[in-house]
């Protein structure tokens, strides 16, 4: 078989795949036919655009359009040309899926965001479509790339990725024409010549039974219409079939209902064969999100062991039902143009409450693949790693860096479960629990930071579903951890405004973890701003409900919190007074280290207000604390306060005592030490906050 002239369109998850060209064309004699169209395409490469004829510099990318029906080989032929012209593009090539399997356009931010990432250049978290499309063309600038955008619906999908520059080629594949891109011709790719089509079924069947019976092959290469892919199948069946006779298998096609596609008749004729097991796997594999299987999947989707969904993908990879998949972890895709003809096998031969069925179990494997696959990096004596050794063997990893792959290959899938079970609307319970599972083990294995573009996408779908069921704890939830990574980007009024809204789904959840911590992150975001009387206001809000439940350490944090805004609108009064509550607050807690790190700050706001002798003082009961803390770099960083507050005081000797000892206690220098403070969380006393206040 032969995945050269098999249109790929749709059939793999939505966004760039950093695949090599070698998953479609393995080489150029594997490519067949197409020569008129390969050598037109080629022609208008360096064809005269009209910015060209008019005089001025193409200010874009060059697009090619390669338009035909899902199956024709339209995503093949894009590939031989990119394998063709690679050399004249040394920036490498990048490839986009624009539809899903069931044609479901993919949004445009999505693209954009997976091809950056196979640029290995970073995104904003929550960035929209014209924000991650400017830095998709300012990664692409100076490059020489080619761009392939497979599946295209339309012409508003293709022009934000197009490059600014003329160096590049991009090559559009769709089902009709891009009207709204300027001086784009399209190439129509319609069957295959008899003589091509008798080529690659023989590489599908094998070359003996083509041979010997010539007519018959071109008989049915004629009843196949020319269309690669029913050819593939037809070859598919005859390679499973060593004493089946070409000619029977012609008249079968060609008696089919002629109401039928080409395609649809030989994908009929193939399916009536198989088992009734194996027919029932295949009609459930187009439940598989983006077209993306693995054993695991058809698993659970069929209710049969992993080994015997192994075997039977291996069967239908032989039929060129299914294609595999080029990577470390088994794994077969499902070609877009069959994922029509399943859905409707499914709708006549399958209940709906056995496909509802047939979903909730390949949620549950999902869900119990990502809780083995975040316990694995779990010390060995937590209640994590002793529930994985419960699990049976088929879902246990051997090892973190085994987890970490399979979390990495199967990511498109496992996001696309998460979309489909938002959309689904009937097993929302279940799609929660994907979505706290696949959380989890995107934080354990890649951190908060690198998995924030994929994070923010995930507590926008568990906000959906909890707007649509009504539970506002758990909007709450999904509104501040969106709000943190807008907060983190940069998009302050956009965190403020959800920010507000979490307090509200709080409040009308009675839930105080929610209101308290939704009233802080007001007060930051306005501090973030620069709103000083905003920000202690909301502080002293949160404050408020810290103290009537008794949290003392987080009362204390808060009291810190509120001197911190005060100090920066210059009104130390108040930044003293809340400094010095703060200091109570963890001393009667116990927390001795947040003891030291609120004195230092003390000392800080009384040298800003002008009291160097009672800052001194302060600073020296800091520098005790942190010493019975145990934390040596905040010691440090307050021996450098020491010092250059003696410095002001006219007593350098003493200074130098102090500098060297903040020296001696990390084994550096004293630059060092300085660029040490702020990781101690004690801000250089050089440092001065200037306002026009005049209080105190």
């Amino acid at each position: 078989m032969t995945d050269q002239a098999i249109d790929t369109d749709g059939s793999a998850a939505g966004g760039a795949v950093p695949r090599p060209a070698s998953a479609q064309t393995s080489g150029g004699g594997q490519f067949v036919g197409r020569r008129r169209e390969l050598k037109e395409l080629r022609a208008d490469i360096g064809r005269a655009g009209l910015d060209t004829i008019s005089g001025r510099k193409a200010p874009r990318a060059r697009v090619l359009l390669i338009a035909g029906r899902p199956g024709s080989g339209r995503t093949a032929l894009a590939e031989e040309l990119a394998r063709q012209v690679a050399d004249d593009y040394p920036d490498g090539v990048l490839r986009a899926h624009l539809t899903e399997p069931d044609g479901t356009r993919v949004p445009t931010e999505r693209t954009a965001r997976e091809l950056l990432d196979a640029l290995d250049t970073p995104a904003p978290a929550g960035a929209d479509e014209d924000e991650l499309a400017e830095v998709l063309r300012e990664a692409l600038a100076g490059r020489r790339v080619l761009l392939l955008l497979d599946g295209a619906v339309d012409a508003e999908q293709v022009d934000p990725l197009l490059p600014d520059a003329p160096e590049c080629l991009a090559v559009a594949v769709s089902e009709g024409p891009l009207t709204g891109i300027p001086d784009v011709r399209p190439c129509t790719v319609g069957g295959l010549d008899t003589a091509a089509g008798v080529e690659l079924l023989s590489r599908a069947a094998g070359p003996v039974r083509i041979t010997v019976d010539p007519r018959s092959a071109e008989s049915l290469a004629e009843a196949c219409g020319g269309h690669p892919a029913a050819l593939v199948l037809a070859g598919g069946w005859l390679a499973a079939r060593p004493k089946a006779a070409v000619a029977d298998l012609a008249k079968q096609v060609h008696d089919r209902p002629g109401d039928e596609t080409a395609l649809a008749r030989v994908f009929q004729h193939s399916y009536a064969l198989l088992p009734s097991a194996a027919a029932r796997i295949l009609r459930l594999l187009s439940l598989a999100p983006v077209g993306h299987v693995d054993p695991h999947t058809a698993s659970a989707l069929a209710g049969c062991s992993v080994s015997a969904a192994r075997r039977t993908l291996d069967d239908f990879t032989k039929l060129g039902l299914v294609r595999e998949v080029g990577s470390q972890l088994p794994q077969y895709e499902l070609p877009g143009c069959l994922v029509p003809l399943l859905r409707a096998l499914t709708e006549s031969e399958d209940r709906p409450g056995e496909v509802q069925l047939a979903r909730a179990r390949m949620l549950e494997r999902t869900v119990r693949l990502l809780q083995s696959c975040r316990a694995v990096t779990e010390p060995d004596d937590t209640a994590a790693r002793k529930k994985l050794a419960g699990m049976p063997r088929a879902l246990r990893f051997p090892s973190p860096g085994a987890a970490a792959e399979w979390l990495r290959v199967r990511q498109p899938a496992l996001l696309g479960a998460a979309r489909l079970a938002v959309a689904d609307g009937e097993l929302d319970t279940l799609a929660r629990r994907l979505m706290a599972a696949l959380t989890r083990a995107l934080v354990a294995h890649r951190g908060t930071e690198d998995a924030a573009p994929e994070l923010y996408g995930i507590h926008q779908l568990v906000l959906d579903v909890a707007e649509r069921r009504n539970l506002p704890r758990e909007k709450a939830a999904a509104l501040l951890n969106l709000a943190d990574l807008d907060a983190r980007t940069g998009r302050t009024h956009e965190a403020l405004v959800r920010y507000r809204a979490a307090l509200d789904a709080g409040r009308e959840a009675n839930d105080p973890y929610a209101t308290g911590r939704a009233m802080e992150s007001v007060g930051g975001a306005y501090q973030e701003l620069g709103d000083w009387s905003r920000a202690s206001d909301w502080f002293g809000r949160a404050l408020a409900q810290r103290l009537t439940r008794g949290e003392r350490t987080d009362a204390a944090r808060l009291y810190g919190r509120i001197g911190t805004a005060h100090t920066y609108a210059g009104r130390y009064g108040e930044a003293l007074r809340n400094w010095s509550s703060a200091v109570t607050g963890y001393r009667k807690s116990g927390d001795v280290g947040g003891q030291a790190r609120a004195l230092s700050e003390l000392a800080r706001v009384q040298e800003y207000a002008g009291r160097p002798e009672e800052s001194l003082r302060t600073c020296e009961e800091a520098v005790e604390w942190a010493r019975q803390a145990g934390d040596v770099r905040l010691q440090a960083a307050l021996q450098l306060r020491l010092a250059d507050t003696l410095d002001r005081l006219g007593d350098p000797a003493a200074a130098r005592l102090h500098r060297a000892a903040a020296e001696r206690m990390l084994g550096t220098g004293a630059e060092e030490v300085t660029g040490l403070a702020s990781k101690a969380g004690v801000a250089p006393s050089a440092y001065e906050i200037r306002s026009t206040s005049a209080e105190d």
